[in-house]
């Protein structure tokens, strides 16, 4: 008779998986949705792998009743999902679509029907392309366009919806979309993205408060993408770089949210004198949150590129042998707890979500017709384990959402990616629920996860 220990969550704990809108949904033109930049970007040609694009995706806005039954089946607690702005307001501003708001207010109705509490995240990229055309987040005009959008959303689920997040990743938005390319909206000037993350941050800002007037009792936040970053050895190259990327993907971001102010080193090194920051903006960045979400996947170690291999210290740490098949992103569970160590002794936020955490492997449907992915059931109990770590030492982690419930268009790469807990085949639309959901269920059931 197996005695195998568990670890065992706080009562309060909440067990969730994620999506996206523009990565599920689908109906990309349908009941008076607009154009967002992905639609626009996925339809230029050589812009997303094998020329995919979101237009139908997981078909999720006609399937979202089946797919709740599926959340049901494997005993979710939360579902954290996005909102498409363009789905509510087609021009990004004044006229409202009232078919999208009752799209997602149908969702919201179901879901705590269910059983299921509504996460929702305000902003997951899919930014109306008439916003874009007007300037972008490189524009401060975005911001009020923002703070608009989020007023009537709010108004609108805030009856039923208690756990709000403004924004997903604004360092991927910002520098991904505007400096290297590979987003929405594709452009490639450094000036344009650090232009673009401060009028993030300060939608951000101006948002928080008024969500919390529109949700009675309502608790908001933010998710960032957050990345260890290690030296590969200890020479002072490696550490130089191990500063600036540190600086530039996790404390441009951290440090104004708890009234720091942007990291005078990364501004020294981008060389803008950010004219764009107007006074009092920092302040209204600095508007207190009630939780961090953060989304963790990998490690980042950091060889100099200033210097060549024969002029720099042997290296002294490398990646391990088990990588993923997301850019050979290594698995390494002891970076979660290294973060959110970080976070909490080192910027004390009052609550911290993990609101993405899992992995894309290659996932086949067996001749059972099951999907065996034990690769990615290792990941997220190890994962999941390391969160536990964190938790005993006084992190206060509240909450964990897998990234994601279903396999789905993953940007750049289409559909070459596969991150679900619930395999979907793209040409009939099938669901099957892989057995790393299986797994999931059985550790939401148990309230935690063997120690081994």
């Amino acid at each position: 008779m197996s005695t195998q220990k568990r670890v065992e969550f706080p009562q309060d704990f909440i067990w969730g998986a994620a999506t996206a809108s523009y990565q599920i949904e689908g109906a990309w033109n349908e009941d008076g949705k607009g154009e967002s930049i992905w639609d626009r970007f996925s339809h230029t040609p050589g812009k997303v792998k094998n020329g995919d694009t979101g237009d139908v995706a997981c078909d999720h806005y006609h399937r979202w009743q089946d797919d709740i039954g599926l959340m049901k089946e494997m005993g979710l607690k939360a579902y954290r999902f996005s909102i498409s702005w363009p789905r509510i307001l087609p021009a990004g501003r004044s006229e409202v679509n009232q078919a999208g708001i009752d799209f997602y207010s149908q969702l919201v109705d179901a879901l705590l029907e269910a059983g299921i509490e509504p996460w929702v995240t305000l902003y997951h990229w899919d930014l109306p392309q008439a916003l874009e055309d007007e300037g972008g987040w490189p524009a401060r005009m975005i911001v009020d366009a923002f703070v608009e959008y989020a007023d009537i959303i709010s108004r609108a689920l805030g009856d039923r919806v208690k756990n709000w997040i403004t924004l997903n990743e604004p360092w991927v938005s910002a520098f991904v979309g505007y400096e290297f390319g590979q987003h929405a909206p594709g452009h490639t000037q450094r000036d344009q993205a650090i232009a673009a993350s401060h009028h993030l941050l300060l939608a951000h800002g101006r948002a928080v408060p008024l969500v919390r007037a529109n949700c009675p009792n309502a608790k908001v936040g933010i998710t960032l993408n957050l990345t260890p970053q290690e030296p590969a050895s200890p020479s002072l190259a490696d550490r130089e770089a191990t500063r600036w990327t540190d600086g530039y993907i996790n404390r441009f971001f951290l440090d104004p949210l708890v009234g720091r102010g942007y990291p005078q080193d990364i501004v020294n090194d981008f060389g803008n004198p950010m004219e764009f920051v107007q006074a009092g903006d920092m302040d209204v960045i600095a508007t207190p949150m009630d939780f961090l979400g953060i989304n963790y996947y990998t490690r980042n170690i950091n060889r100099s590129e200033r210097i060549s291999e024969e002029e720099n210290s042997p290296r002294t740490v490398t990646p391990g042998d088990e990588i993923t098949e997301m850019m050979d992103w290594e698995v390494y569970p002891q970076g979660i707890f290294n973060m959110l160590g970080r976070l909490h002794f080192g910027y004390g936020f009052p609550a911290i979500y993990i609101t993405e955490n899992g992995a894309a492997f290659i996932d086949d449907v067996g001749p059972d017709g099951q999907v065996d992915d034990s690769q990615r059931l290792s990941y997220i109990k190890r994962h999941l384990q390391q969160v536990h770590r964190a938790i005993e030492i006084g992190v206060p982690v509240k909450g964990y959402f897998a990234w994601s419930l279903m396999d789905n268009f993953e940007w750049g790469l289409g559909y070459t990616k596969r991150f679900g807990l619930i395999y979907v085949d793209y040409e009939t639309q099938q669901r099957i629920l892989k057995s790393s959901a299986k797994w999931y269920g059985q550790a939401i059931n148990d309230n935690g996860v063997s120690s081994s």
